[in-house]
């Protein structure tokens, strides 16, 4: 799965938005959305509050988790915690990255949050790297990691299986006897 996949499925998110216009309820195969009343916030899909805001039909309510200080303390635990904590949304990297392209204005203190959201992610990513680290090293059959992203796993995924059957064709030749010493 590539990165635009997983940001297809993030745009499957939920998030309010309040509408400048009227509009009944909207029948579709995913759900029934609306009814729409100027002023009165409505949940809708991220790919429609997105569409709504580029045609500025609406104003975009951020996630209550996309805060300047909700995120500093996100990114503190994942600092202080060895293990890899949960995050507020399962696709909190891509719900982000799109509401900071086409909402800034709409998003308090967006270039701060933007940041935190980069820290997050790369202390998170560092993490990952030294937990596959450990693991190739260790010569171990499983692990197992807990509170990843879709887009965490998928980042990783080409390079770990890569690298996974390359050191299982290594070690199966050497246990076969390809590449031990002759006396």
């Amino acid at each position: 799965m590539d990165p635009a996949e997983v940001e297809f499925l993030a745009e499957k998110e939920n998030i309010s938005i309040v509408p400048n216009f009227a509009l009944e309820q909207i029948y579709m195969i995913g759900g029934d959305l609306g009814p729409f009343n100027p002023g009165l916030p409505t949940s809708v899909p991220l790919w429609m509050a997105c569409s709504l805001k580029q045609r500025q039909k609406c104003r975009i309510v951020a996630p209550e988790w996309m805060d300047v200080e909700k995120l500093s303390d996100k990114k503190q635990e994942e600092v202080d915690s060895k293990f890899f904590t949960p995050m507020p949304s399962r696709h909190y990297l891509e719900v982000s990255q799109l509401l900071l392209q086409c909402a800034t204005d709409d998003i308090p203190r967006a270039d701060e949050v933007k940041t935190l959201i980069k820290d997050i992610w790369d202390v998170r990513m560092a993490k990952l790297r030294s937990s596959i680290d450990i693991f190739v090293k260790s010569d171990a059959t499983h692990a197992k990691l807990n509170h990843l992203t879709l887009m965490e796993i998928n980042t990783v995924r080409p390079f770990l299986t890569s690298a996974l059957n390359l050191l299982h064709d290594l070690r199966s030749n050497l246990t076969a006897g390809g590449f031990a010493s002759q006396d």
